[in-house]
């Protein structure tokens, strides 16, 4: 049996997650956060933290910093300076920041997380967005769309990566295909690059953004933190890589007297995950893959529903139109499956599934799918 088969009750916790069907059988496979402990390294060097006592104002030290820049190098063949990076207090204020640190207007690409739909709009800022296109079921950049979305006062691209909610993992010649349209119209690249440890194919491999070129580089914020991967969201920690110091200084600047410190704890986890964690990790990569090939083979055995191929992430993106269902979230959860609706990432008629969970969860799931699909 592996260690993420082991069910953890979460109903009666703290969780977001479980809290909103509280007192209804209905499984959440919503928000993205997996039902799986943190790794013991992580939760032995966070009972050491405790340990100590004192819960002041606290900042980096140059062990986590090196855990951060040993992490990219190893894993992205990423060399950073320490200057570059910038603590937060998450992945979703550093989208905030970006579109506040840069004037002009917003492009993005739906379907998309939402705070990429929102951060725009609370900073004042016009979003353009275009559709991404799924062609003989594999999800791209429509490079017309993108350009026709485009205006004279486009300053900032959000660039998710790998992507939530379609799962691709990006390649490197559509990654130097978006570098080039960016250094043509003159954008900033914001990449959020959260899930960049959830890459499931043996055969792809995540490439950072700002790794491209020095051009790259100097027009990129790129967004990264432990919490996807290491499954530690609840912690408040991530950061931003921001190699060109004028950028940098902006990005600083819109952060003062809103952004406050990173939580300690999370500080000492990251470390912990970046530097101590690699066998619980590659158990887990093993494990969502084979959660992932499940959820497919269920998804794309039913008549009128499908999903492309997951190649990142632990979510799947499923497209119901088929079924004709006015409410499609709704309807799942009048079946005991609590999914996060499509239309809140620009695309009515989808719902995303989220297959981080132990298996006998996953397999209980996906019977209650099979039930409201054959209901609808």
């Amino acid at each position: 049996m592996s260690t993420f088969d082991q069910p953890l009750d979460r109903r009666h916790s703290d969780s977001i997650k479980w809290g909103k069907y509280a007192g209804r059988d209905i499984l959440p496979l919503w928000v993205a956060d997996m039902d799986f402990a943190a790794p013991p390294a992580v939760i032995d060097a966070l009972q050491q933290r405790i340990g100590h006592g004192v819960f002041g104002y606290g900042g980096p030290w140059p062990s986590l910093t090196e855990s951060v820049l040993s992490h990219l190098a190893a894993e992205y063949d990423w060399q950073i300076e320490p200057e570059w990076i910038v603590w937060l207090p998450g992945l979703v204020t550093g989208l905030n920041v970006a579109c506040r640190a840069v004037d002009g207007e917003v492009l993005t690409a739906t379907p998309i997380y939402p705070p990429f739909l929102s951060a725009p709009r609370f900073s004042g800022k016009t979003l353009h967005r275009a559709e991404l296109a799924c062609r003989e079921g594999h999800w791209q950049w429509d490079k017309a769309a993108l350009q026709q979305a485009t205006t004279a006062a486009t300053r900032l691209f959000l660039l998710c990566h790998p992507h939530n909610p379609v799962g691709r993992c990006w390649n490197r010649q559509e990654l130097l295909d978006l570098a080039a349209f960016a250094e043509t119209n003159d954008l900033i690249v914001c990449s959020d690059e959260i899930h960049c440890g959830l890459v499931l194919d043996a055969d792809k491999r995540h490439i950072p953004f700002a790794s491209l070129s020095p051009e790259a580089a100097k027009r990129s914020i790129t967004l990264m933190a432990p919490s996807k991967t290491y499954n530690i969201p609840g912690l408040g920690c991530a950061f931003a890589v921001i190699p060109d110091a004028a950028l940098r200084h902006r990005f600083h600047r819109a952060m003062d007297g809103i952004v406050p410190h990173v939580n300690v704890l999370g500080l000492a986890a990251c470390e912990a995950a970046y530097r101590d964690c690699t066998d619980w990790y590659r158990e887990l990569i093993a494990y969502l893959a084979g959660n992932r090939d499940r959820v497919s083979a269920a998804v794309n055995s039913e008549k009128r529903v499908k999903m492309s191929h997951v190649e990142a992430t632990y979510l799947a993106w499923i497209d119901v139109r088929e079924l004709g269902l006015a409410q499609p979230a709704a309807h799942f959860e009048a079946h005991g499956l609590g999914l996060s609706d499509g239309g809140d990432f620009g695309a009515p008629g989808w719902l995303r599934l989220n297959f981080g969970c132990p298996r006998a969860t996953l397999d209980e799931a996906l019977r209650r799918f099979s039930a409201a699909c054959h209901a609808a």
